[in-house]
């Protein structure tokens, strides 16, 4: 299979979408691999690694586009890159379609083989490809919520772990997934007060044994979180519905509760926000204020630690890379469940049934689309 690796285009995206060592376990099993011209320099990884890997540099994505069979990128394809897509031209990569009619609208004109990162799952309920970045995004969002809380950045400029005789902070984090319990870790670590609300009881149970007493777990209600914002100084957004558009669990109103210059960073963004007040933001210009409450709303987070994220995500998607170039994307998905839930878009039909569902549109199983291209 020929495959192609463009140059990222959004905002302060520095990632790409295959490592040179991904691109000699392709070319090592009988592929070819095009990559565009300075794809990897940003993370360290120049056109000699690449073309010490077997990859041949090509100047313009244009021509990525023009030729390759599959398209592997890090995030969703901007509007001049779902321009360039062919009909039966595979695209791996994340594309969060629930918070994106215009995108999912793109992609179903293009008539593309679309498969998201974030919708495919592994034998254990989780989602492999998600869980890495997921993984970055809650430990930087502490990070980046403890920059916001400084004075000189409109915060109340409190300092997370307090100091001798100074009460640290009080975070809280929505949602004990994946993003959660990395938000949770980084944020005891540094000597806050931790607060994790989940709607899963089991959940809290895992959380507790494995945290003890440092952590206080919360069964999430609106009521439980309308007490919890009156003292917190930071809040994490952290919940998941694989595939589908977040819930709103902080309103507007519930914005009143909370002290000046206190933060809330949402790390649900990609898939729409989990705060009413949330709009994506960029690294260029990463918040914004509303009722004296800094929003910190980054689509892209772990684009920020890029060569740590970009080594992180290529470990897990290399594998199912491999696997669709091999034998082929309908083979590939008709033999693996968990590959085949990451299928969103097919020749112009729309397969993911939670994304169908939040955009009001029509929806064929994945399974009925390829067993007609068989």
């Amino acid at each position: 299979m020929l495959i192609g690796i463009p140059k990222e285009i959004k905002n302060h995206e520095y990632r790409v979408g295959l490592t040179p060592s991904g691109v000699k376990e392709l070319v090592k099993h009988g592929h070819q691999v095009l990559i565009q011209q300075y794809a990897g320099d940003a993370v360290g990884f120049t056109a000699h690694h690449y073309i010490g890997a077997g990859a041949q540099i090509v100047d313009s994505a244009q021509e990525i586009y023009q030729r390759a069979e599959m398209i592997i990128k890090v995030k969703e394809p901007q509007a001049s890159e779902i321009a360039q897509l062919r009909p039966g031209q595979i695209l791996f990569t994340y594309l969060h379609l629930a918070a994106d009619p215009e995108q999912t609208q793109g992609l179903l004109a293009s008539e593309c083989i679309a498969i998201a990162y974030e919708t495919v799952t592994d034998a254990r309920g989780g989602l492999p490809l998600l869980a890495p970045m997921s993984e970055v995004a809650g430990r930087m969002s502490i990070q980046a919520g403890a920059h916001c809380l400084e004075k000189t950045q409109g915060g109340s400029g409190i300092l997370l772990s307090g100091v001798p005789g100074v009460a640290p902070a009080n975070v809280i984090v929505l949602g004990g997934g994946v993003v959660g319990i990395n938000a949770a870790r980084m944020a005891l670590g540094l000597g806050a007060n931790v607060s994790l609300f989940d709607v899963s009881l089991a959940r809290l149970k895992e959380l507790d044994a494995q945290f003890g007493p440092q952590l206080t777990t919360l069964f999430s209600t609106t009521d439980a979180i309308e007490v919890a914002l009156a003292s917190a100084d930071l809040v994490i957004g952290a919940v998941l519905i694989p595939g589908a558009a977040a819930p709103k669990l902080i309103s507007r109103q519930m914005l009143k509760l909370m002290k000046p210059g206190s933060v809330l960073v949402d790390v649900a963004i990609d898939q729409g926000g989990c705060f009413e007040t949330s709009h994506a933001t960029t690294h260029e210009s990463p918040t914004y204020v509303v009722d004296n409450v800094i929003h910190y709303c980054v689509a892209n987070m772990p684009g920020g630690v890029a060569r740590t994220a970009t080594l992180a995500l290529t470990n897990a998607t290399l594998p199912f890379a491999l696997a669709i170039a091999n034998q082929g994307w309908q083979r590939a998905l008709q033999n693996d469940p968990h590959l085949r839930n990451g299928l969103n878009i097919c020749r112009g039909k729309l397969t993911y049934a939670a994304v169908a569902r939040d955009l009001a549109l029509d929806y064929t199983p994945s399974e009925q689309v390829i067993e007609t291209m068989i």
